[in-house]
């Protein structure tokens, strides 16, 4: 480990860069007054208060780890995020300073130092993000955001629009002081000079900002051991090839508009690799994989079933959420876990559209079971068999599948293994209060069914059409002074406040325009859904909402619910 030593000597005539394995910026920027602050806003907050002090001692700004390339080329292991940071923080101050006054000789160097030469940049961050970060940060060319692909490219221009709006105010003799500040703080520094050595260290480094996902992990680890056990011959080619395979992973993650965690979608991976969905241990298994004999065939045949897995879920997430209904409502339920491996393995082997819809329409009445039963017995051991037989062959049928589901719904009450999710559950389930998610999405679905009704030219409605769904309670939650309502008995508190026959699906808009208004003022204000309109005929000539309506309404809604799920 070096001595202490400047930040601006550290970067002088350098070129640093974030080598593959590393994972992109992660750092987040939040609202000001946001507990905990994020670590964007938290590394201003510091330097701030630092800058305003009266301390004769240098700010510190860590430790940092390279790794040696060239004699002034070095790749950041540990403490890239702060150095991404600080590189942004210097870039923005250095525009800001340019706009309202010239630089100095002196600025001008350190400028040169810390961020760009002629056509040198001291910094770049991982290569996906690489042309983002000189067009929006060091270059200031770019401002449009429709065109960021990554999620980490986003927190980039983050950083910068904030860092942009906390210099607006300053004066030059502020941004000369804290730019003063900043390149005279110190640092500690350690350098490797072997790949493998690097990445071993970035493996087992302990993080000082975000802990590294596994995914992030298992990458390094591929890389490490490539560097270690290929041949001669193939290291450079198989190294380029997890570096490309990840790069475009994470461009992928970025592009689902459906949030999903990359631990995640290794998880599924594991469990198509190995075709099994009792697999849940990802670092585990894959370390114990790479303690084997023939590692690098296992460290290439993975790769690809992880860029398989993420980019078979950016097309399920995207394009085709967006053009089958089918998928959009699974999409919808959320919480589809149990369901993606399935998906995943129906990509890769290229199943029929319909046979897809099909396939998700069966998971999803499993699943929405699964939801409003809240038993703790696992679905995924249950078809665990299935799922076997599914991913046997290139062209899998999904019909064992669909027959399991279907034969889990009928279950006798006396067959334990089967019954948990058995329709007496499913009846059962639905009466009384019901959590707010899955009842706005139930009442979708009634929605849907209302309007099928109609018959000729019906287009099923997306849950996206609605505006900010919300759940109405049509009786308040709590008896109030407005007419139109039954007594609020302990009875009626207790059976009819919270149940499907009192919620209605209604925008955000609408309900706070209607409040808790009087029953009759609610419904003159109901008609933009099916739903809406049933309430209206349901009390035509009527003037309070009972508990008899609330018990006919939900009768209909759980008729609706078990005979379709």
């Amino acid at each position: 480990m070096e001595p202490l030593t400047k930040i601006r000597r550290m970067m002088a005539g350098n070129t640093i860069f974030v080598p593959d394995y590393q994972r992109a910026y992660s750092w987040d920027t939040g609202d000001e007054n946001e507990k905990p602050p994020k670590q964007v806003n938290t590394f201003l907050a510091d330097l701030e208060e630092y800058n305003n002090s009266t301390r004769a001692t240098r700010y510190y700004f860590g430790h940092f780890l390279f790794e040696k390339k060239e004699d002034t080329e070095f790749g950041v292991i540990d403490g890239q995020q702060r150095l991404t940071t600080i590189t942004i923080f210097l870039a923005v101050l250095f525009r800001r300073l340019k706009c309202i006054s010239k630089l100095t000789e002196e600025e001008e160097d350190i400028y040169e130092d810390t961020i760009k030469r002629r056509s040198n940049y001291r910094f770049s961050t991982v290569n996906y993000d690489a042309l983002v970060f000189r067009d929006y940060v060091i270059d200031g060319n770019a401002e449009g955001k429709d065109g960021l692909e990554t999620e980490s490219a986003k927190r980039i221009v983050a950083a910068r629009d904030y860092f942009r709006k906390r210099l607006v105010d300053k004066d030059k003799n502020g941004l000369r002081k804290m730019l003063a500040k900043l390149v005279d703080s110190q640092c500690t520094t350690h350098i490797v000079n072997d790949e493998s050595e690097a990445i071993q260290m970035f493996i087992f480094q302990n993080s000082r900002g975000k802990r590294p996902s596994n995914l992030e992990v298992i990458k390094a680890q591929f890389m490490f051991n490539i560097n270690l056990y290929a041949k001669e011959g193939e290291r450079e080619r198989l190294i380029n090839e997890v570096k490309d395979r990840f790069g475009e992973v994470y461009r992928s993650i970025s592009r689902i508009e459906y949030s999903i965690d990359e631990d995640d979608v290794l998880a599924y991976t594991l469990r198509v690799h190995f075709k099994s969905l009792t697999e849940s241990n990802a670092i585990g298994r894959i370390n114990k994989l790479l303690s084997e004999e023939d590692c690098i065939s296992f460290i290439k045949h993975f790769t690809q079933s992880i860029y398989e897995g993420f980019m078979s879920l950016e097309r399920f997430f995207g394009k085709d959420e967006r053009e089958y209904i089918e998928i959009h409502s699974l999409v919808s339920l959320g919480g589809i876990g149990i369901a993606l491996p399935f998906i995943i393995w129906a990509y890769k082997s290229l199943l029929p559209k319909g046979d897809l819809c099909e396939l998700c329409s069966s998971l999803e009445s499993l699943l929405i079971r699964h939801r409003l039963i809240g038993t703790r017995a696992d679905i995924n051991t249950r078809l665990n068999r299935e799922f076997k037989e599914f991913t046997k062959d290139k062209k899998p049928n999904i019909q064992p599948v669909i027959e399991r589901i279907k034969y889990i719904k009928n279950a006798e009450a006396d067959d334990w293994w089967w019954s948990h999710w058995n329709n007496e559950a499913l009846a059962k389930s639905i009466q009384g209060y019901l959590n707010h998610s899955i009842a706005k999405f139930l009442l979708w679905k009634y929605e849907i069914h209302l309007s099928s009704q109609k018959g000729i030219g019906y287009s099923p409605m997306r849950f996206d059409e609605i505006k900010n769904p919300e759940l109405e309670h049509i009786a308040p939650n709590t008896e109030n002074r407005y007419k139109g309502y039954e007594e609020y008995d302990e009875e009626f508190r207790n059976k009819y406040i919270d149940c499907l026959g009192n919620y209605l699906l209604i925008s955000k808009s609408h309900n706070c325009k209607i409040g808790n208004r009087p029953f009759k003022e609610k419904r003159e204000s109901y008609g933009n859904l099916e739903q809406q309109r049933e309430i209206r005929e349901m009390t035509e000539g009527e003037e309070v909402w009972t508990r008899e309506h609330i018990k006919r309404r939900n009768r209909n809604i759980a008729e609706f619910i078990t005979s379709t799920f």
